[in-house]
């Protein structure tokens, strides 16, 4: 069912595909030393292209790839001519040569759509623009192993509407999850995106600039960086527009008795204080852990 297709956004799988992954994540997660002596990639060849810096998606990649039998070539920024000294194009007819699939971390996402067009083999969007597809199947994960089901669980996403924004809204969209998005005026998600979330009709997707107002209620707080890579040179005019937009005991107070509180990393103080960010209610880690599963749940069955 998912054999040799790509995984650029969630948009492109269903619900039940979703359900599907996340249920194999699950059985990696329980039994991944069956799975490590079973090696269903041997022979199989994953090549990860870096545009900018990673940690978790580069760590979790190459694990799950090593888990599965498989192996991983990393090419850095210095290591490719990707879109520079040589065309997309043209890297993807030869990487489509040579590996069984590409994972690629992407400024634009269209780029992602050029490899995808003539590399021949699935490619992995490791994060773009617009989307964080890992990460958004990675929280989902999360957020039901904490509470057994993503049923009746309101998501309250705190911050810039970003790609983990986009992704997380669209999973939840998906998946029948409610989410409420607050970012400042001028920083809220795609609206197209936003509109797909809505016209899906399974969840309800809405937008505020009022954190109090969203988080109200809410089981699941989440934020994310307020400045992402290649936007340092507007620091000082986004601190600024997101005074108010930290993640603190006064903000979650809003929130439901048994909130979790969620954050894909890396994080800075002015998202998130100590007292929330390393506290009892934090998944962080998890989060951050279940990477590896849903990474090896994508792998073992578009590869």
């Amino acid at each position: 069912m998912l054999k040799n297709r790509s995984f650029l956004t969630l948009r492109d799988f269903t619900p039940e595909e979703l359900r599907f992954l996340l249920d194999e994540a699950k059985d990696f997660k329980c039994n991944r030393d069956i799975y490590k002596k079973k090696a269903p990639l041997t022979g199989k060849t994953l090549i990860m292209v870096f545009q900018k810096r990673s940690t978790r998606t580069r760590v979790t990649s190459e694990l799950a790839m090593t888990d599965l039998g498989g192996r991983s070539i990393v090419l850095s920024k210095d290591d490719i001519h990707l879109g520079t000294n040589e065309s997309i194009r043209d890297t993807a007819l030869v990487l489509g040569r040579m590996a069984s699939c590409i994972l690629a971390r992407v400024y634009t996402h269209k780029d992602l759509v050029e490899l995808t067009k003539y590399a021949g083999i699935p490619v992995v969007n490791a994060l773009s623009d617009l989307y964080h597809p890992l990460q958004g199947l990675a929280d989902l994960l999360t957020i039901e192993t904490h509470f057994g089901t993503l049923a009746e669980q309101k998501v309250a996403w705190v911050g810039d509407g970003n790609n983990v924004c986009h992704s997380l809204m669209i999973a939840c969209a998906k998946m029948g999850v409610d989410m409420k998005v607050t970012s400042p005026i001028g920083y809220e998600p795609v609206e197209e995106i936003v509109k797909y979330c809505q016209k899906l009709g399974t969840a309800k997707i809405s937008l505020s600039n009022d954190p109090k107002l969203a988080v109200s209620n809410a089981t699941v707080v989440v934020t994310d960086t307020f400045i992402s890579m290649g936007q340092e040179n507007l620091r000082a005019e986004k601190l600024n527009a997101f005074k108010g937009f930290q993640v603190n005991t006064e903000l979650i107070k809003h929130a439901s008795h048994d909130y979790i509180f969620m954050h894909c990393l890396p994080r800075h103080p002015e998202e998130v204080t100590d007292e929330i960010f390393y506290g009892t209610h934090s998944k962080v880690f998890d989060e951050a852990e279940n990477r590896l599963y849903t990474a090896a749940a994508v792998f073992k069955n578009i590869i």
